[in-house]
């Protein structure tokens, strides 16, 4: 499974990116997962339901199974963040997994970059990012530089750098 990460300062559209290279990406014929790092409290589940009666009586992890989907609810309670290695082994091996967040990890990342938002380019302190993508040409960089508004070079650019390529059959050219 190859690993891409995305990463960038709040706000800089690292989610709008994603949206814009998963069907791009899906429809080169790949099998593409996400996972996203949330730095709050958050909850797919709603009070009243029985999966949330199950986590609040004391259930370790809630398994939701419906026709078209599935959900593993698991609850750290005491125990500390798992580690991002412990997390993608329980993932079902795809072709490609994208990363959003986790930006202090050891894996291969995608800066997105805004020069509006005023913050400071990450590649320099991190060897880990291979190329930023930005709305705006920043002279003078060392490092890959691509455009924002433009997903269809920024997958071709993932798929290059992961040396994954479009399965046969699909109408994509690169």
């Amino acid at each position: 499974m190859k690993v891409m990460g995305i990463v960038g300062w709040s706000g800089s559209g690292k989610t709008s990116l994603l949206v814009e290279l998963l069907p791009i990406l899906c429809g080169m014929g790949l099998k593409v997962s996400t996972m996203k790092h949330a730095h709050h409290r958050f909850d797919v589940d709603k009070p009243g339901k029985d999966s949330f009666r199950h986590r609040e009586a004391g259930a370790s992890e809630v398994l939701v199974v419906t026709s078209s989907r599935w959900v593993l609810m698991h609850e750290s309670r005491e125990e500390p963040e798992p580690s991002i290695e412990a997390l993608i082994e329980r993932m079902t091996p795809v072709d490609l997994l994208l990363i959003e967040g986790f930006k202090t990890h050891h894996h291969p990342k995608l800066e997105i970059h805004r020069e509006s938002e005023g913050k400071p380019l990450l590649y320099p302190g991190d060897p880990e990012i291979v190329a930023v993508a930005s709305d705006t040409k920043l002279p003078g960089q060392t490092i890959p530089q691509l455009d924002l508004n433009d997903p269809a070079a920024i997958a071709r650019f993932i798929l290059n750098h992961t040396g994954l390529e479009p399965r046969k059959g699909t109408d994509v050219a690169l």
